[in-house]
């Protein structure tokens, strides 16, 4: 298993040493896939040290917050480069050896704040509402090929990207916001991750992962 991140720090390193605690073969590359030709040295890389892909995960993301009038247009596009641009340079460098091989998974991390209206984050939204579209637009165009792609879309899980959240926010989201009254876990999220890549009939979909908060009308 190949893992990219942006920085080589000690999270990455963490990641990858637990991969290869379960026995499995891994590697680490560090690239900022924002860049074209980042993103096609990543794909490079992956093939020539483990085989070409036939499996891809995007879960880059970080915060845009922000009403359109508040969010400045440098971090308007900054949020598309991260969370869709990147997307769409991995799969253009991955898909022609799926193709080949007639076989692949594809997996976007979206998010609930994509598929419902969600205040003062319209960057962040915008974006994450992207995803959806592009596993189903990929879906269609290479299902005679065999590759499937889809969507998942969190809703509130404790990572880092939770962590500017203040107590106040955190006790409003688990009382209030999520039905069943707690936080997600990365662990919930693969797990969902996993079956789709397992299941071998479902493509174009969106998986919500969010204790409920995504069905509240109020």
């Amino acid at each position: 298993m190949c893992i990219n991140a942006r920085h080589d720090d000690p999270a990455a390193h963490n990641i990858l040493c637990a991969i290869e605690q379960l026995g499995r073969r891994g590697h680490l590359v560090c690239a900022d896939l924002r860049d074209p030709a980042a993103a096609q040295l990543c794909v490079e890389e992956t093939s020539g040290v483990l085989g070409y892909p036939d499996i891809l995960v995007h879960s880059a993301g970080g915060p845009a917050p922000g009403n359109i009038l508040e969010v400045t247009p440098e971090n308007w596009y900054a949020a598309f480069d991260l969370h869709l641009h990147a997307a769409f340079h991995l799969c253009r460098a991955a898909l022609p050896a799926m193709r080949e091989k007639k076989q692949g998974a594809i997996i976007f991390i979206s998010s609930v704040a994509g598929l419902r209206g969600c205040p003062n984050s319209v960057a962040y939204s915008v974006v994450k509402g992207a995803l959806p579209q592009l596993a189903r637009s990929l879906a269609r165009d290479f299902a005679a090929s065999n590759i499937r792609v889809n969507c998942v879309a969190p809703g509130v899980i404790r990572t880092r990207f939770q962590e500017h959240l203040t107590t106040e926010q955190v006790h409003n989201n688990v009382e209030n916001r999520i039905p069943l009254h707690r936080e997600g876990t990365p662990e919930q999220v693969a797990e969902i991750v996993l079956a789709l890549i397992q299941n071998d009939f479902i493509t174009g979909e969106t998986v919500t992962i969010d204790g409920g908060m995504s069905m509240r009308i109020v």
